[in-house]
């Protein structure tokens, strides 16, 4: 009578390993499809170096990320190649004229924001994409490291533009 109720047991413990593995395998398969986009890694880069920085606070992200109508205007103005630049991942399973393949946005189309790369940071954590989330804290380390001048007791820029610094060359992060 012990075995027949453990066997139920076990066979309910098999098929929700089986499912677990299935889950499993479509989270692996879906977190392959994006991707580091490197050409936007070396536009953020040149953006930072060139001073083109928003070095506000963490959490800022929400209220500083381009509306989707700002979005639609900028691809409207500047078309799915500079929107792309704007983005530190892409997601190959949708067709480069559409807005669903960029992912990771880390600036307003105008300069890199320190809360976006943080945000971009956590978020690629959050769903195991190494290879961004180490992009981005290499992005945002050479923020940290600009020379910065009105800034707050805590480093933090009173105004939006940092002072231009020599060229610092950034490597792609894992190459």
């Amino acid at each position: 009578m012990k075995s027949a109720i453990s066997k139920p047991a076990v066979v309910s413990f098999a098929a929700v390993g089986v499912l677990l593995c299935s889950i499993g395998d479509g989270f692996a398969q879906s977190r392959g499809s994006i991707k580091l986009n490197a050409d936007a890694f070396a536009f953020a880069a040149r953006l930072i170096n060139d001073g083109h920085v928003i070095a506000d606070r963490k959490g800022a992200w929400s209220g500083d990320r381009p509306s989707a109508d700002q979005e639609n205007e900028f691809i409207r103005l500047h078309g799915f190649g500079e929107y792309a630049k704007w983005h530190l991942g892409i997601d190959e399973r949708y067709p480069e004229n559409t807005k669903r393949r960029y992912k990771f946005p880390y600036g307003d189309f105008k300069s890199v924001h320190r809360c976006g790369l943080l945000a971009v940071k956590a978020r690629a954590h959050q769903y195991g994409y190494i290879e961004i989330e180490n992009a981005a804290a290499e992005l945002e380390r050479e923020i940290r490291n600009q020379p910065r001048i009105n800034t707050d007791s805590h480093g933090f820029r009173n105004s939006s533009v940092l002072q231009p610094c020599k060229s610092v060359a950034l490597t792609l992060p894992g190459r």
